[in-house]
């Protein structure tokens, strides 16, 4: 356990956060830090065709130890951190033997992680957390995967006598911003199958997530001097406002939970004579997602038809629900789902309120549902992790390994 608070620990500390806004492959040249320390130590821990290509995605092979043949698996992580909260200087605490009360990160600043508001802390009692300071994230999303992944496949190594068959690991940048599967090779992996340890709360199994888009909404007005205004002045302001205010309230994030979907309003800018307004939209029904796109078109032309065509619409599919992929082969959920169960562990299989790189991979060809790797409270200074559920995804990850290799496909 120690050995993997530490890996833990000291990938957390390296700043890999990803920007949305640059072109480049990842996106930050700072994830390139942890992807070569990464890189030597799948190599110290005996893993063999270790990869890194010129845009920093990995991979690495622990070979069959069987005599025959059974399917290729994977295990999957992203090592950047969200451009949503800072990640410069992290500095963990670590907290034993968690009494169930209040944890202040930071006293100076009074930033409490209080079961009171966070309820799920109660079920770690008597468990060791590793929290935040208050003053960065975390990082256990998805440094927390890197670590149980490489720690399975280094104790697998170490114990030659559990029986697998070929097992690859990938490593990728710029999962936080939708891009960590843009550029991963499938075919190069060839893997039949894997799994992304990118989820939250032990006991998470996930094969089904959002179909998800994005729109812009750009408008422009006309300036003119207000007290003369009249039947002139075209105020892209209060267009940008009206055009939010038709989206059904109801149907927004704090106001939806399970398959529900929605419509949410993130940036917001603008002027008289120009402004824009970006949102995503959600829902797990292919067919209500159509319509929440045609929706939108509605209203678009609506408001050109009032306002004189000053209105412009740019929508962009994102990702689909894999359940589609996955269904076909459900046999590998199954298998999921045994493991946890194995090592003393109630599943919790419930839909992904959001995407994953595991959704564009099975599109890509490589069926991937997504397993917990144990945080809480991800991209904000709240985060947390509880040691144990750490340990846990290990031994799923070891059991995973073992069931493929005595099964019959």
């Amino acid at each position: 356990m120690q050995q993997l608070v530490d890996r833990f620990i000291n990938y957390v500390k390296i700043d890999t956060q990803s920007n949305p806004n640059s072109k480049t492959t990842p996106s930050t040249e700072k994830q390139w830090h942890l992807a070569l320390e990464l890189v030597e130590e799948l190599k110290q821990i005996g893993m063999e065709e270790v990869t890194i290509n010129h845009n920093a995605y990995i991979m690495a092979t622990l070979p069959s130890n069987l005599e025959r043949d059974v399917p290729t698996i994977g295990f999957i992580s992203h090592f950047d951190t969200t451009p949503d909260f800072t990640a410069v200087d992290v500095n963990p605490k670590v907290v034993k033997n968690y009494d169930g009360g209040d944890i202040v990160l930071n006293e100076a600043e009074n930033i409490v992680l209080s079961p009171n508001y966070f309820e799920d802390l109660l079920l770690y009692k008597g468990q060791t957390l590793i929290t935040t300071d208050g003053t960065t994230l975390l990082g256990a999303d998805d440094k927390a995967g890197i670590a149980e992944i490489i720690t399975a496949m280094e104790y697998l190594i170490q114990n030659p006598t559990i029986k697998h068959g070929k097992i690859r690991v990938g490593f990728t940048p710029d999962e936080e911003i939708g891009r960590g599967a843009h550029k991963f090779d499938v075919e190069q992996f060839g893997a039949d199958w894997a799994y992304t340890m990118d989820g939250s709360q032990i006991g998470e199994l996930e094969y089904e997530n959002f179909n998800a888009a994005g729109a812009k909404v750009s408008i422009t007005g006309k300036s003119v001097h207000p007290g003369y205004a009249k039947n002139k002045m075209v105020n892209a302001i209060s267009i940008a406002n009206e055009f939010i205010s038709i989206l059904p309230p109801e149907e927004t994030p704090p106001c939806t939970s399970g398959k529900e979907g929605f419509f949410h309003v993130h940036t917001l800018k603008g002027e008289i004579e120009h402004a824009e307004f970006e949102l995503i939209i959600r829902d797990h029904d292919l067919e209500k997602f159509e319509k929440r796109k045609e929706f939108l078109k509605t209203v678009t032309n609506k408001l050109n038809e009032i306002h004189g065509n000053c209105i412009e619409l740019e929508l962009k599919d994102q990702y689909f629900n894999m359940r589609e992929k996955i269904e076909p082969v459900f046999h590998i959920v199954e298998i999921a789902k045994e493991a946890m169960e194995t090592v003393g562990i109630q599943p919790i299989i419930k839909p992904i309120r959001g995407g994953t790189d595991g959704s564009q991979l099975s599109y890509m060809g490589l069926p991937c549902p997504n397993i917990f790797a144990g945080g809480h409270n991800f991209h904000g200074k709240y985060e947390y992790i509880p040691v144990q559920s750490m340990q846990k995804a290990v031994e799923v990850i070891v059991k995973i390994c073992e069931l493929v290799a005595v099964k019959s496909y």
